[in-house]
């Protein structure tokens, strides 16, 4: 009997299915692993924001995450939405025990604007959070809020990278999505350079591609690639996603999870 590779996503629920754990346990599934959760908080959310955010307790996310790991057991483990400090330090605590490897997506806001990480947990993500990444995974607007770096052109991208690293993970992946012209990432240890184009597609229907992204890289690194093998494989799976983005209720729909599958 085979046991496909496990992955833990840590993040909050996102009820319109388009990102959050609904978007990372869809992406796990498209990638031949079996997706676990912890859930850290609940929005009412749909394609045109998010009407409200309810926090869980830090005693139900330890309790989500013991019980997952020490039965279960993860091959990867993806961060989503934390936000506040003490979620953000109960997070980083559990993960410092952890023999996995580790994708922190920093989620600071989502696609529609709307804050998802309180001010007052900044210095958490920077302090507490960032050290235990494999990879962590900001886009553009992010990284300005975690390192007052503003990426206006691509070759700011490695002062961006460079100002992520100095917190501690041991890859920077930073997303210029938010760019003109073709979508192009920056992945880097601080040695090795890696740039990732992709050709920009005229679909708004985007909801989740972050999400997808970071969960993307943790089912390959799951599956044993390399880092950089994992995110080239995210980078395809997501650009893919993103073509077959569809149209959901009266905004910004989801990107297709399942546009293999078709």
């Amino acid at each position: 009997m085979h046991t496909p590779p496990r992955v833990l996503t840590v993040a909050g629920s996102d009820s319109g299915g388009g990102a959050g754990i609904q978007a990372d346990l869809k992406t796990m599934l498209a990638l031949g692993t079996h997706g676990m959760s912890v859930l850290t908080a609940v929005t009412a959310q749909n394609s045109l924001g998010v009407q409200g955010a309810w926090e869980l307790p830090a005693e139900a996310v330890r309790a989500q995450f013991r019980s997952v790991v020490d039965d279960i057991g993860v091959q990867a483990v993806k961060t989503g939405m934390l936000s506040s400090p003490e979620l953000v330090e109960t997070v980083a605590g559990l993960l410092a025990d952890v023999d996995a490897p580790v994708v922190v997506d920093p989620v600071g806001v989502s696609k529609h604007g709307d804050s998802l990480l309180a001010a007052t947990a900044l210095d958490a993500v920077r302090t507490k959070l960032l050290p235990t990444a494999t990879v962590a995974t900001p886009n553009l607007d992010e990284v300005a809020q975690l390192t007052g770096v503003q990426v206006e052109e691509e070759a700011d991208m490695r002062r961006a990278a460079a100002a992520i690293l100095a917190h501690g993970p041991r890859w920077a992946l930073i997303k210029g999505g938010h760019l003109a012209g073709d979508a192009v990432d920056l992945l880097t240890d601080g040695d090795q350079e890696h740039w990732l184009r992709a050709p920009r597609h005229d679909n708004r229907h985007t909801h989740g591609t972050g999400c997808t992204l970071a969960s993307a890289i943790a089912a390959r690194l799951a599956h044993g690639d390399t880092v950089p093998e994992a995110v080239a494989a995210a980078k395809e799976y997501v650009t893919g996603a993103i073509a077959a983005g569809f149209r959901l209720g009266g905004g910004i729909g989801p990107v297709d999870h399942g546009w293999r599958l078709r």
